[in-house]
């Protein structure tokens, strides 16, 4: 018998005008429920899909098309991979957001639909006015607002760097959380070929090849799960996995994104893109004394690491880094990457 997830932590009551820090900055998952349930776009969603789909059009400005991702039938929804891992199970369509919207209402009651998905839409730019009557307070933060728009779906397990308030607006979720730390247990697909930018778990959760990924089991033993309503809201710290599924035949999703680093630090995935292409095909004792110096440099870095050496004005990228630094940093790279 395959182990049962364990429930995400939850907590209720809490005032969206004044979230608490230690929510927005907590290194664990929580279910926050009801949260957003006095939103307008929510409370059009509980009254039906006809309902959220007019409340969605008052905003539309009609501008500029949204990016579609449709699949057939036989998908179930799943946004994923064809067989061999080197095409995708679905194509993009570029349409105005109410031809979208319209299309998911035509296909409300069909028992076996087109897979529809408008994924991670600028709230902003294309639903102009939308946050002023739908709002959350998030302290100082400047987050970066989506609007994720379809039918039932399901979005394999990933990670994303910047932490997430994830809101369900419409219809039902289902969310699967599993720790960094499980990532060589989820069998993860291409760095650099993904379906939506992030390197996607190879396992179908709803029919696990456990012969194919033996370790998934493991994987299931760490997993923390939760089912949302229209009005709940999951925080989901960076780098935490995450399967997302869609339950009903109209779902909308708000999420907030933003990384408690500042704005001018990169990514660390084109640091380990570089690490990849300059370090991991080194002979293994190479590759070793270059773990170490990575450990000196970057993991075990501290102000012991340059300080009684290296006067402090000569420090440069060894002194902590600010804006000035990583664009000189940034420069740098560039010049030997064009070499």
């Amino acid at each position: 018998m395959p182990p049962v997830a364990e429930p995400i932590a939850e907590r209720s009551g809490l005032d969206p005008r004044s979230l608490p820090d230690e929510v927005l900055r907590a290194a664990e998952p929580v279910v926050l429920r009801g949260v957003v349930a006095q939103w307008p776009m929510v409370r059009a969603g509980r009254e039906s899909a006809q309902a959220a789909i007019q409340y969605l059009k008052r905003f539309d400005h009609g501008g500029m098309p949204v990016v579609a991702t449709v699949a057939p039938p036989e998908e179930a929804g799943r946004v994923f991979y064809r067989d061999d891992i080197t095409e995708f199970n679905f194509r993009r369509e570029q349409v105005p957001l109410a031809v979208a919207l319209d299309t998911l209402l035509k296909y409300l009651h069909d028992p076996a639909p087109p897979s529809i998905y408008v994924a991670s839409t600028t709230v902003d730019t294309f639903l102009p006015g939308f946050r002023t009557e739908n709002t959350l307070d998030l302290g100082d933060r400047q987050p970066l607002a989506s609007i994720w728009i379809g039918n039932r779906s399901r979005i394999p397990a990933h990670q994303d760097v910047p932490d997430n308030l994830a809101c369900v607006v419409a219809g039902r979720r289902r969310v699967t959380l599993f720790p960094p730390d499980q990532l060589a247990n989820l069998y993860i697909g291409p760095l650099d070929h993904t379906p939506a930018g992030q390197a996607v778990s190879l396992v179908d959760f709803h029919a696990p090849d456990h012969e194919r990924f033996p370790r998934f089991a493991e994987a299931l033993r760490h997993a923390r799960v939760a089912e949302l309503e229209a009005g709940d809201a999951v925080f989901i710290p960076s780098m935490w996995w995450h399967h997302m599924e869609g339950l009903d035949p109209f779902n909308v999703l708000v999420n907030y994104w933003w990384r408690q680093s500042p704005a001018w630090m990169d990514t660390p995935m084109n640091a380990l893109m570089l690490a990849i292409m300059c370090v991991r095909d080194l002979p293994p004792v190479e590759r070793a004394i270059w773990k170490d110096v990575f450990d000196h440099y970057v993991f075990d870095y501290d102000q012991a690491t340059v300080a009684g050496h290296i006067p402090e004005p000569a420090r440069r990228v060894l002194a902590p880094l600010d804006e000035a630094r990583v664009r000189h940093l940034r420069a740098l790279l560039l010049q030997r990457l064009n070499r």
